[in-house]
């Protein structure tokens, strides 16, 4: 089985997958831009504008995620993997832009102000990115199974929801 979960910056998508990889029992393949970012020295907005102008940086990412797939069972939770891998189970998870900024500002210790300002650069670089490079559009929903509200549900329930949508797929 393998599950794709997906959902802009801040929408529990990387908490859905953890904990849905501890119910199952499957591996999780979670590789992030940050943690390029991170590798280089650089922020995560600087990386995005360095991928921007180099679209090897996304194919050398989404070859990654194809070679993942190919040795079965897992969750993965990154942007596209719904369009880039043959999952079983393709889930979105999203919360309002507010509550996505005050977990964001939680998360990385900086006011919600930045942090409306980093989500709303970050989906905007993003969907124009993977408009012009795969044609895709990160806002269009209609790839997926099911939709889940983070705000609604706690991380614990989405679990448990996707779950049991799982049970029906197989």
């Amino acid at each position: 089985m393998i599950i794709s979960i997906s959902g802009l910056s801040g929408s529990g998508k990387n908490t859905l997958g953890k904990e849905l990889s501890e119910k199952l029992g499957l591996r999780l393949v979670s590789p992030t831009f940050k943690d390029l970012a991170e590798k280089e020295g650089i922020s995560l907005i600087e990386f995005q504008k360095k991928a921007e102008k180099d679209p090897d940086i996304d194919r050398k990412f989404d070859e990654y995620l194809k070679e993942e797939a190919e040795k079965g069972d897992c969750i993965f939770t990154t942007w596209l993997s719904p369009w880039i891998v043959d999952a079983d189970l393709r889930v979105n998870v999203f919360a309002p832009f507010e509550v996505r900024a005050e977990r964001l500002a939680e998360r990385d210790g900086i006011s919600v102000e930045e942090a409306k300002k980093h989500i709303k650069e970050r989906d905007d670089e993003n969907r124009e990115r993977w408009k012009k490079l795969y044609k895709v559009d990160i806002y269009d929903t209609s790839i997926f199974d099911v939709c889940l509200s983070s705000a609604r549900f706690k991380p614990d329930e989405l679990a448990e929801i996707v779950e049991n949508i799982s049970k029906k797929v197989k």
